[in-house]
C-alpha cells in the first residue's frame, strides 16, 4: 500500500529478514512485521530465511582398496541474523559453496580409508566435514549446525561380494561348531560304551563267582548229607543233572544241539579248576583280613 506515491508499507514474515536498498545501494535490514519504505527510491530486494535448512549432497569417490562408493551427506545450516548482510551480498550461491566443500572433504578423506574402515569411521568423516564447513561458512554469515554421513553405498557387485564373504565366514564358523559338537558326542558315546562294557564284565564276573560258590556249597552240603559219598561223586551227579536240564530246555525250544558224552567230563574238570581257584582266593582274602 502506497501513500501519495512516496511511502509504501510491506510485511516481512516471521523468521525472515528483508534486505532494503536505496537506488541499488544497501540501506538497511527489515525485521519481521510491517516495514515502511520510500517508494520508488527504496525497495526490498530480497528476503532471507532464518529457519534451519538442510542440504543433501551426494558424492562419488573411491576408497583405498579401489572400491567406488556413493556418499550421502546431509548438512544442516542457518543464517546468522547479525551477519545477514554477509549472507546476502558476499555469497551468491550458498548451496553450491557448501556442496563444493563437502566434495573436497569427502574426496580427500575416503581415499585414505579402506571400505570397511569407511563404514566404521562414519563419525570421523562427518566431523571432518563439519569442522571444514564451520570455519569457512561463518565468514559468509552461515552457521553450520550439523553434518551427517547418511549413506555409504558401494557398487551392487561389491555388495554381493561382501555378503558372500560374510556368508562364507558364517558357514565356516557353523561347520567348526558342528564338527566340535560331533567330536564331543562321539567321545561321550565311546566313554559310555566303555563304561557299559566294564560294568557288564564286572556283572558277568560276579555272576560266575556266585555260581561257582553256589555249586561248591551245594557239593559240600550234599556230601555231608549223603553218607558214603565223596564230593567228586556229588559233583558228577550235579553236573549230569544240569547238563540234562540244559538239553531238555534246548529241546523244548525246537533247537538242535550236538551231544557228546565226553562233554560232561570236560565241564567237570573246568568246574573243579574254577572251584579250586575260588577257594584259594577266598583263603587269601581271609588271611589278609586276619592280619
Amino acid at each position: 500500500m502506497c501513500d501519495d506515491g512516496f511511502c509504501c508499507f510491506q510485511c516481512i514474515r516471521t523468521k525472515e529478514i528483508g534486505v532494503i536498498e536505496n537506488l541499488g545501494q544497501y540501506k538497511r535490514l527489515a525485521s519481521p512485521g510491517l516495514s515502511c519504505i520510500l517508494y520508488p527510491l527504496e525497495s526490498i530486494v530480497g528476503k532471507l530465511s532464518l529457519r534451519i535448512q538442510q542440504l543433501d549432497v551426494r558424492c562419488e569417490t573411491k576408497t583405498k582398496d579401489n572400491v567406488f562408493v556413493q556418499i550421502g551427506v546431509a548438512v544442516q545450516f542457518r543464517i546468522i541474523e547479525e551477519s545477514a548482510y554477509d549472507a546476502y551480498y558476499r555469497l551468491e550461491n550458498p548451496s553450491g559453496q557448501i556442496q563444493s566443500y563437502v566434495f573436497d572433504v569427502v574426496r580427500s578423506t575416503l581415499p585414505r580409508m579402506e571400505l570397511d574402515d569407511a563404514f566404521a569411521n562414519k563419525d570421523k568423516i562427518a566431523t571432518a566435514i563439519f569442522e571444514q564447513l564451520q570455519d569457512v561458512m561463518r565468514d559468509y554469515g552461515y552457521e553450520i549446525l550439523a553434518s551427517l554421513l547418511v549413506d555409504i553405498s558401494p557398487d551392487a557387485k561389491v555388495k554381493v561380494s561382501m555378503n558372500e564373504i560374510n556368508a562364507s565366514k558364517r558357514l565356516k564358523a557353523a561347520a567348526e561348531h558342528k564338527a566340535e559338537a560331533d567330536k564331543i558326542r562321539q567321545v561321550k558315546a565311546a566313554e559310555a560304551d566303555a563304561e557299559a562294557k566294564y560294568l557288564s564284565g564286572m556283572g558277568v564276573a560276579r555272576q560266575r563267582k556266585a555260581i561257582a560258590e553256589g555249586l561248591q556249597n551245594s557239593v559240600f552240603d550234599f556230601s555231608q548229607e549223603i553218607h558214603g559219598s565223596s564230593p567228586k561223586d556229588v559233583m558228577d551227579i550235579l553236573l549230569l543233572t544240569q547238563y540234562f536240564d540244559t538239553l531238555n530246555n534246548v529241546g523244548a525250544d525246537s533247537m538242535i544241539l550236538e551231544h557228546d558224552p565226553q562233554f560232561v567230563g570236560v565241564l567237570q574238570r573246568q568246574l573243579r579248576t574254577s572251584a579250586a581257584a575260588n577257594s584259594s582266593a577266598t583263603a587269601a582274602e581271609n588271611k589278609n583280613s586276619f592280619f
